[in-house]
């Protein structure tokens, strides 16, 4: 068997292994942050969960496929593993980077939720009363004259 195709081969087995993996990684404990985001809906974080899985697949998956072709041919091992780490490792930056990319984009989301929450009080502004005369709150009495 040619080696060029031993090369795919194995290419193709690890990124596919690798992207599935990642995926399912990120979803199980992506989750959690996601129904973070989107408030305790549980069903939206779901829905929203199931299709970036999706759309992780088709974007990963399709540029495995984009990138599997070979100038010229593996014509013995030394050039099989250069390939394959060549290969692998950019596969291995695109997988990091859209990952980074939906966090960065999904953890904005969060804090523009969590500053709206905090922009509105609890309670409304019940009006200013006067200090107490005495107790525990008081302020502290005037000291006499000083000599």
């Amino acid at each position: 068997m040619d080696l060029t195709v031993v090369a795919y081969i194995v290419y193709l087995l690890i990124s596919v292994g690798l992207t599935v993996w990642v995926a399912r990684t990120l979803s199980r404990n992506g989750r959690i942050f996601l129904a973070d985001v989107l408030h305790g809906n549980e069903k939206l974080a779901d829905a929203v969960n199931h299709l970036l899985v999706v759309g992780f697949y088709l974007v990963n998956f399709g540029f495995v496929a984009l990138y599997l072709s070979r100038d010229s041919a593996v014509r013995d091992a030394r050039e099989l593993f250069e390939a394959l780490s060549v290969k692998l490792g950019v596969v291995l930056l695109v997988l990091g980077v859209m990952h980074l990319g939906n966090v960065y984009v999904l953890n904005r989301i969060r804090r523009r939720g969590t500053m709206e929450r905090e922009q509105v009080p609890p309670v409304a502004p019940q009006g200013w009363t006067a200090p107490p005369k005495n107790g525990p709150w008081a302020p502290p009495a005037p000291a006499g004259p000083q000599v």
